[in-house]
């Protein structure tokens, strides 16, 4: 069966979407199958972290998002406790941008269909087949489409790693947690002052001012059922992919809302006008294999965990970011043998320290002596910039490095946008191609000029002679020898081209 596609992605939300953009920036053909036939309506707003701005800074992307959003000065979100940003952050987009879903995934599907990737709603996956030379899939109209890989980015009920019978160990949901943003009925100083009094002993509760005349609320649940991962009877399409899959939970209500709000706080506040209500689970779980053969998983098919800081729809955007070239380079012939193995290696360390990371917050927002000890014990901590900035580092992601081998701290890190003498770093990597920065004047990519760039004399900035940089900003070589970077440009990036 002949194919129009190279690559096929199931699921176009965050990940999926950015991964469509990402395939295109190297030609691959792309066609993304997503479920729902409209976009969703429920407009959650969500948090880009620093790394992600420093991705959408790379492919140009970061104007449109900013102008939707509304940033908020950078600090640490760990286990919500309030502390400003340390000192000196080694990034030019320190902050948060506060944006809705929505948007993000419009304005990434956007990015991905200029670029040529075929978007088709409506389609849902019902099996997968694969062997030497491609995967084939079929829908559940019947039709089969046959491409040379498969990606899965249909999220924590992902039916594509169902269907590879790839494990997902980690913790079903114990508790509920229902979330969303409407209208108050009371004055505000009095929404303060019932915040303030509640949170001297529950950390999970908030109702924060979020827009003219509406409050994101945030309140714990009645307790609900565990059911296993992937029970298909579940009724609740509002819990999202944050949430247990299984769980046999009906979709909120604003009744489920003023409820909880009378039961934890003794007021409803006079909600009303809800924008959206949604509940979430604290399943906790992680893909046992990102690769099988030629079908991989991205975003929250990779990795489920509760909301806690914030970072999941982040996770999803760099998991994409580390796969697209990768999976370029392996379509056009050019990768080395290890390189597409290299997207598990790096990420999947990556979401078990976010999974850790968020069951560390769990436990110091619980509401018991001994985790409020802890929680009190560890703002003292954060008063100690290298504490506060080791925190910060990771929710942000900017703290990732990725295991090269020996070599100096910088290598296997993400190179901040620095200033050069045209302008910004980052706007050298709008094409989604690697790029050797050179200050010695000596050093040449020569036969690898068809995937890799050169800047002589980029920034003094730059405490190196030379760097070179992969697609997604993290530093692959770092030296001033020709052999050695034609090694690593091997290793990368394959053999030259004659």
């Amino acid at each position: 069966m002949l194919s129009p596609f190279d690559v096929i992605i199931a699921g176009c939300g965050p990940t999926g979407a950015m991964l469509a953009a990402e395939l295109r920036l190297h030609d691959v053909r792309v066609l993304v199958l997503e479920k729902d036939t409209e976009p969703t309506s429920i407009v959650r707003i969500v948090g880009l972290h620093i790394r992600t701005l420093e991705l959408m800074a790379m492919r140009g992307l970061l104007d449109r998002l900013r102008d939707r959003g509304r940033q908020r000065p950078a600090g640490s979100y760990f286990a919500a406790i309030d502390k400003p940003a340390p000192a000196g952050l080694d990034s030019a987009h320190a902050y948060l941008l506060g944006i809705p879903q929505p948007v993000v995934v419009e304005q990434l599907e956007l990015h991905a269909t200029d670029r040529g990737a075929q978007v088709r709603r409506g389609e849902t996956v019902t099996g997968v087949e694969q062997d030497d030379d491609g995967v084939t899939v079929e829908l559940a109209g019947g039709e089969r489409l046959r491409a040379r890989y498969l990606v899965g980015c249909d999220g924590a009920r992902s039916t594509v790693r169902k269907l590879l019978g790839v494990g997902f160990p980690g913790e079903p949901s114990r508790n509920a947690t229902l979330m969303g943003e409407m209208a108050v009925g009371v004055p505000p100083e009095e929404v303060a002052a019932a915040v303030r009094e509640i949170h001297r002993t529950d950390k999970r509760f908030s109702v924060q001012p979020f827009g003219p005349g509406v409050y994101r609320i945030v309140v714990p649940d009645a307790p609900v059922p565990d059911a296993p991962l992937g029970d298909a009877a579940s009724p609740d399409a509002a819990l999202g992919d944050r949430a247990e899959a299984g769980q046999r939970v009906a979709p909120p209500t604003l009744e489920d809302f003023r409820r909880q709000l009378r039961a934890v706080a003794g007021t409803d506040f006079g909600v009303h006008s809800p924008r959206w209500l949604s509940r979430f689970g604290d399943a906790t779980r992680l893909a046992e294999n990102y690769r099988v053969g030629r079908i991989l998983l991205a975003g929250d098919a990779a990795h489920i965990h509760p909301p806690i800081g914030g970072q999941g729809l982040n996770l999803g955007i760099q998991d994409a970011v580390n796969l697209g070239w990768k999976l370029a380079a392996q379509v056009h012939g050019w990768a080395p043998d290890t390189l597409l193995d290299s997207y598990h290696a790096e990420r999947h360390p990556v979401a078990a320290d976010v999974l850790d990371n968020t069951r560390a917050q769990a436990e110091l927002l619980a509401a018991g002596p001994g985790p409020q000890a802890v929680r009190r014990l560890l703002i003292e901590l954060m008063d100690f910039d290298e504490v506060n900035r080791r925190l910060l580092e990771k929710i942000t992601a900017i703290g990732i490095r990725y295991d090269f081998g020996p070599g100096p701290d910088l290598l296997g890190r993400r190179l901040p946008d620095l200033e050069i003498k045209t302008g910004h770093l980052y706007d050298q990597l709008h094409h989604g191609r690697a790029l050797l920065l050179d200050r010695t004047g000596r050093l040449t990519v020569g036969g690898w000029a068809d995937r890799v760039d050169q800047l002589g004399d980029p920034a003094a900035a730059l405490d190196a002679p030379a760097v070179l940089l992969r697609p997604d900003g993290h530093v692959a070589w770092i030296g001033d020898d020709q052999h050695d970077l034609d090694t690593h440009l091997t290793r990368w990036f394959g053999e030259p081209a004659d």
